[in-house]
């Protein structure tokens, strides 16, 4: 027979057992805290420096910075937006209520609050440190060509290699990476243009440095495109692998199941940041662009925050 104890209520069900004292609150261990603050932080600059001790590190936490920045920006200003519009309402209702000669004189009620002041003006100071760590990226990048040499000098050495008996594979994989290693070169070096020409360096017209800065991006969106379609050509090609291929080497079971879970896990974390660069790269080609900055922000978080996930991981002690 089932106990009352036993049955699913909501309601407390009395026990004939004295109730159990009741546990001596912990006290808040600040001053432990407190004590391990020096080398909590200690350890988080030594893996930051780690972090950025090469040049994709620095990079990556530069491309972090830039966008979450940016983000919180534009958020902070969306949600002050309403109170700035009331404020802006109640000032034209006034103003059109008074005769043409009055004299209209404002009380500090009458415009927005401290608080609303102080938002605004950290959403402004997020959007500079942004655009500072843009430039600081775009800076770093102008050596982007001379990595663009190596990447064709491999690719030559690759071509002049013997080729493997599925030539028609080898030939698409090669078309595509030449495709995209002529789309980066237009890209950086368009870039590089009007980026020097912006500084005084060279001596373009702002309306060619315009067309510049959206032509590099068109060349840019180009890249992504052909790594969506090298990616999706990877993974049908690695879907026909045959049980020999894949237990080459005398690989065990457990050894190829981790090797593909680590392959599907990188393949699904670029083709979402390619995902999320896409749109962007037709935003940023175009003259009045074509999504909001708070999009902005929000679509180049996703592969900011990736990176940084995988570099923070990657440069663990």
């Amino acid at each position: 027979m089932t106990s009352t104890t036993d049955l699913p209520t909501g309601d407390p069900v009395p026990s004939s057992a004295p109730p159990a004292p009741a546990a001596k609150p912990r006290p808040f261990p600040l001053r432990e805290l407190l004590a391990a603050t020096p080398s909590n932080v200690d350890a988080f600059l030594a893996h930051l420096q780690r972090c950025m001790a090469t040049p994709t590190g620095i990079d990556t936490v530069l491309l972090f910075v830039c966008y979450s920045s940016r983000l919180t920006s534009a958020v902070l200003t969306s949600l002050v937006q309403p109170a700035l519009q009331r404020s802006a309402a109640r000032l034209i209702a006034l103003a059109a209520s008074l005769p043409p000669s009055a004299t209209l004189l404002f009380s500090a009620k009458d415009l927005p609050s401290n608080g609303v002041a102080l938002v605004l003006e950290l959403a402004k100071r997020l959007k500079a440190l942004s655009s500072l760590t843009s430039e600081a990226r775009t800076f770093l990048r102008l050596w982007g060509l001379l990595g663009m040499y190596f990447w064709a000098r491999r690719l030559i050495l690759k071509w002049r290699q013997p080729k493997q008996e599925d030539s028609s594979s080898d030939k698409f994989e090669t078309t595509i990476a030449w495709s995209q290693l002529t789309a980066c070169i237009i890209f950086q070096a368009l870039e590089n243009g009007y980026y020097l020409a912006s500084k005084g360096v060279l001596g373009w017209a702002p309306a060619t440095q315009g067309k510049a800065a959206r032509w590099s991006a068109r060349f840019w969106g180009s890249f992504v495109g052909l790594e969506l379609l090298r990616l999706a050509y990877e993974s049908s090609k690695r879907g026909r692998r045959s049980r020999a291929d894949k237990f080459a080497g005398g690989k065990t079971v457990a050894v190829v199941e981790r090797e593909e879970r680590e392959w599907a896990d990188n393949w699904r974390k670029t083709v979402v940041r390619n995902l999320a660069w896409a749109p962007l790269t037709v935003h940023w080609s175009l003259e009045q662009g074509l999504v909001s900055e708070m999009a902005v922000g929000a679509l180049a978080s996703i592969p900011s925050v990736l990176q940084i996930r995988d570099l923070w991981r990657n440069t663990a002690a």
